[in-house]
């Protein structure tokens, strides 16, 4: 965790030192639509409901440069997936560290790792303590228009490394698996301040 947070305050201290060379920074805030193993699969089990599996974030960014950029992000997400048999819910700190290029007029691509550290996940109300790994590192990778001081985000995260959780039943005996990594479509909107 120390590791964490030392390498997210860096990332944020050189973001402003460099903010005399027309750069930004600012709030974002947006909805997170969480998969739950096959990502498509996901999608068309849930046309019906597509609440099911809807989260959200909140956070702030830095952006240094214009038509190429560096965009470090710190935003807390709340994701929700339904499983048949219950709701896993995971809140957790994310890190994205984005490069982007405008592409054409105000649009832009971005793409880069995601650094995230689990706080806390449950099952059904119960709190799981054995996710293998509270610290994994995936990855972030869309699109976005810029309006001024506004923008608006579409982009894809996947978490690399496997990172499960193991559920017991009231006996001790192991009783399934979930893996825990984040597949997930985000939609944000960033405020410039």
């Amino acid at each position: 965790m120390r590791n964490f947070i030392f390498l997210v305050a860096l990332t944020f201290l050189s973001t402003s030192s460099w903010a005399q060379s027309g750069t930004s920074w600012g709030i974002k805030g947006g909805l997170n639509y969480n998969g739950n193993g096959n990502y498509i699969e996901s999608i068309g089990m849930n046309a019906e409901n597509p609440d099911k599996n809807i989260g959200y974030h909140i956070g702030l960014f830095g952006k240094l440069g214009n038509t190429l950029y560096f965009r470090p992000e710190l935003v807390y997400t709340s994701t929700k997936s339904e499983y048949s048999n219950g709701n896993f819910n995971m809140k957790k700190f994310d890190a994205p560290l984005l490069v982007g290029i405008k592409v054409l007029g105000p649009i832009s691509v971005f793409g880069g790792p995601a650094l995230q550290y689990i706080l806390d996940s449950d099952f059904n109300g119960i709190s799981i303590n054995n996710v293998s790994n509270d610290f994994s590192v995936g990855l972030n990778f869309g699109v976005a228009i810029n309006f001024k001081k506004f923008a608006i985000d579409l982009r894809y995260e996947r978490g690399f490394s496997e990172n499960e959780a193991q559920f017991l039943n009231n006996n001790n005996i192991d009783t399934s698996r979930l893996d825990t990594r984040p597949e997930q479509l985000i939609l944000s909107l960033s405020i410039a301040l």
